[in-house]
């Protein structure tokens, strides 16, 4: 009797890593893990290059005072709006299917190894991005000029770190109402993203971003096991079906005016995951795109807590020059501004984790622990 080939399923290890390794009917197969799931690497690493470039675009790109006559600029940020369904969704999802194995360990290792280290690095990131951004008044982003207003961001109301603080949330969530029916769990939690995305609950600061992607969290956790697959069984006629329904779904959107009718945002979000995963699984396998993507999707964490202050840098010392270029040298710079932006600034970031690492500050990257304790991936 013939069996039917291995299917590939992400293993989480050391809390976080996700490797592959093959299952027949359930059961482990012996030998060691061949290698990470790369689809899940380049997933990650995506969505990091979207969240940058977004920033780029939005805190940066479209404040510079630009008199070229064409609507280079406007293109840009329709451009990257697309994008909004799809990077933190996403990135949540791939996180909850990293989470699967975390939230079954006992309370204690889930509170250190996941809960204490996410709320440790937002908490010592936003102090720094605190002070660093006080020397760029002019950036806009969300900042505390108060204690007061420091202390909201660290408890109810998220900084631009607000991911961080997300994911200690969710870990909190997902362990302690791991016994109850997925749906008990998974519908309140859509409701909650369909109620905060139809702008019916207050969500200042960053709270909405809280508030909607808990939902894909929870999927990430519960439908592992179908995510899996849908990045296993990816091939180029769903890549274009996935793409043409994403595309389909967001000119319907905005053509209705839709983007806060109640649950139309969510649901758009479902197709653009559904795309990402499929686009991520075709890129791992035979895209050039391959190997930077996935080996950005393993430092993702440095990236992400970095690029702000150097984005803020970049800005204040790049926004008069830029505006006070001629016509014709704007002309020239608009078109690739924002992918040049985006590509120094991640540069920039994992140079500066490289060097801080190598100074000996990895606590500033790691919950500190003992010696004898091994270090966790970062989930991010």
């Amino acid at each position: 009797m013939l069996l039917s080939p291995p299917t590939p399923v992400l293993v989480d290890r050391a809390g976080g890593r996700a490797l592959w390794r093959s299952a027949f009917a359930g059961a482990a197969a012996p030998g060691p893990v061949a290698a990470r799931a790369e689809w899940a690497d380049a997933a990650k690493g995506a969505c990091i290059v979207l969240v940058v470039s977004w920033h780029v675009i939005v805190k940066h790109y479209l404040l510079v005072d630009w008199h070229i006559g064409l609507p280079v600029p406007g293109f840009w940020g329709t451009l990257g709006e697309q994008f909004l369904p799809l990077r933190m969704p996403l990135f949540f999802a791939i996180s909850g299917v990293f989470a699967t194995n975390a939230v079954r360990r006992p309370w204690r290792q889930v509170a250190r190894g996941r809960i204490a280290k996410f709320l440790y690095l937002y908490a010592v990131w936003l102090l720094i991005h605190t002070a660093l951004l006080a020397a760029a008044p002019g950036f806009p982003t969300d900042r505390a000029t108060s204690v007061w207003g420091l202390l909201e961001q660290l408890t109810i109301t998220p900084s631009n770190l607000w991911y961080l603080y997300a994911l200690a949330l969710y870990f909190v969530l997902a362990k302690a109402l791991r016994r109850l029916p997925p749906l008990a769990v998974a519908v309140p939690a859509a409701v909650l993203s369909a109620v905060a995305a139809a702008g019916l609950l207050a969500v200042p600061g960053n709270r909405a971003g809280v508030y909607q992607n808990l939902v894909f969290f929870l999927a990430g956790l519960y439908l592992r096991p179908s995510i899996e697959r849908l990045a296993a069984g990816a091939t180029r006629r769903r890549l274009v079906l996935s793409f043409t329904a994403y595309a389909i779904v967001l000119v319907a959107m905005a053509a209705a005016g839709a983007q806060t009718w109640f649950g139309v945002w969510p649901l758009v979000s479902v197709v653009a995951v559904v795309f990402g995963v499929t686009a991520a699984a075709r890129v791992a396998r035979r895209s050039r795109l391959r190997a930077p993507l996935v080996r950005l999707g393993r430092v993702t964490l440095p990236v992400y807590v970095i690029h702000m202050p150097v984005l803020a840098l970049l800005h204040r010392v790049l926004l008069r020059p830029l505006s006070g270029l001629g016509g014709g040298a704007q002309l020239l710079i608009s078109p690739g501004y924002p992918v040049m932006v985006t590509a120094l600034v991640i540069a920039a970031s994992l140079a500066i984790h490289r060097g801080l690492v190598t100074v000996g500050a990895r606590w500033l990257f790691d919950l500190p622990h003992k010696r004898s304790e091994p270090s966790r991936d970062p989930a991010v």
